[in-house]
């Protein structure tokens, strides 16, 4: 199992804790059949009323796909299999509150976690960047998803500037990626004690609450993705080509953290 789940019944909180941490937390076809299974059991659990989502290790929150995944895709621009659209919990019909704990790296797919996330608690240490386009690759999802939590012009640089740059956890908290800085190990704890509060308060309220707040960008958010597919599906460097440049930069090689 790459996904372990505990549930604190006396506190009414789901931790969710990616473990892979040889693999920095990235996602395999596996694990994000956990994923999307682990949210949608939790619809169904009454006794937790809040939870919260990290990476084990300490090293990375989740570096998104994992490169070994072979993903065979359609030949038609207007459609593209991406194992990662159903890892988070809005993709599963999950509406109780998710806050997402970052230690380490967090870049590419891990957004559609932080996207589906209703706030974010990091370490001071943590990381975030994109390096889709260092390989050759359109960030479509994830950059929709950040355009919902940062203002355009972070998300663009970002989204940009792939492995070169990695966004600090004190910038992230500056533009409104990151709801609260901990010191370095403190991100998971600090987590659980703001979903302990909230699963203490009346869970439909919450849970209204979480529906109206997602529901202000879902218009545009969904126009956004619509267009994802065909703009990865023109945009996308062959995937022997993304591997050549992949083994040639390394993950994150030559970055500076800003």
């Amino acid at each position: 199992m790459a996904l372990r789940v505990e549930r604190d019944r006396e506190a009414g909180v789901a931790l969710l804790t990616l473990d892979r941490p040889e693999k920095h937390n990235a996602i395999d076809l596996a694990t994000a059949a956990e994923l999307a299974s682990a949210w949608r059991a939790l619809r169904y659990d009454d006794e937790v009323r809040a939870a919260v989502v990290t990476g084990a290790g300490g090293r990375a929150f989740c570096t998104g796909v994992d490169r070994g995944v072979d993903v065979p895709q359609p030949s038609s621009p207007y459609t593209i299999d991406d194992p990662l659209l159903a890892i988070g919990p809005k993709a599963n019909d999950l509406w109780k509150p998710v806050i997402a704990a970052v230690e380490g790296m967090a870049c590419g797919g891990a957004f559609y976690l932080l996207g589906e996330a209703e706030f974010v608690v990091a370490s001071e240490e943590a990381t975030f960047f994109d390096p889709h386009t260092t390989y050759g690759m359109v960030s479509a999802y994830e950059a929709i998803f950040m355009a919902q939590r940062m203002p355009y012009g972070e998300v663009a640089r970002m989204a940009l500037m792939g492995t070169a740059e990695r966004v600090g956890a004190r910038r992230a908290y500056e533009t409104g990626l990151v709801s609260e800085l901990t010191p370095p190990g403190g991100a998971v704890a600090a987590a659980l004690r703001a979903a302990a509060v909230i699963a203490s308060y009346p869970t439909e309220a919450v849970q209204g609450t979480v529906r109206a707040v997602w529901s202000a960008g879902e218009a545009a958010r969904a126009q956004a993705l619509a267009h994802a597919p065909h703009l990865i599906a023109l945009g996308n460097l062959a995937p022997g080509r993304q591997a050549e440049l992949f083994g040639a930069r390394g993950r994150g090689g030559g970055f500076r953290v800003r």
